[in-house]
């Protein structure tokens, strides 16, 4: 039986590109404001070696953010995108819940909480329908 047209359609490329383009956008901050968002972020945050680790993040997230917005090799990006999100959790919103409580951090980490749970889903269900993972891989949709 063919399914309605609006069943067709693959809705996973919208939490690809929102999600993509945010780590797009957080991996090059990370060159453009050393001081804030990159390796002076990461050395008051107490990471280790953070003149290594910062630009290592953020290529990680450009790379991968591009290889989500493409839909190539979805599953693996979004695993390394899951270590740097939940890296960043516990590095900078747990010390806020232990610190102000519940809300201030619920406030505070509404954003990695949505890029969380984009990862997940596209962990889970891939790139979809419009994606270069269903070209090569001739998913069915």
């Amino acid at each position: 039986m063919k399914r309605p047209a609006s069943q067709n359609f693959s809705g996973n490329i919208i939490i690809r590109l929102l999600v993509g383009l945010v780590f797009i956008s957080e991996g090059i901050q990370k060159f453009l404001f050393p001081g804030t968002d990159g390796v002076g972020r990461f050395a008051k945050l107490g990471i280790a070696h953070p003149q290594f680790f910062s630009p290592f993040t953020g290529v990680t997230e450009i790379i991968c953010g591009s290889l989500l917005i493409a839909g190539l090799f979805t599953r693996f990006a979004a695993v390394l995108l899951l270590v740097v999100i939940l890296t960043a959790i516990y590095t900078t919103k747990i010390p806020i819940l232990v610190d102000k409580g519940f809300w201030t951090a619920a406030h505070e980490g509404r954003a990695d909480f949505c890029m969380l749970m984009g990862l997940i889903f596209l962990l889970i269900y891939g790139a979809g329908k419009y994606s270069a993972d269903s070209i090569l891989f001739h998913t069915k949709h």
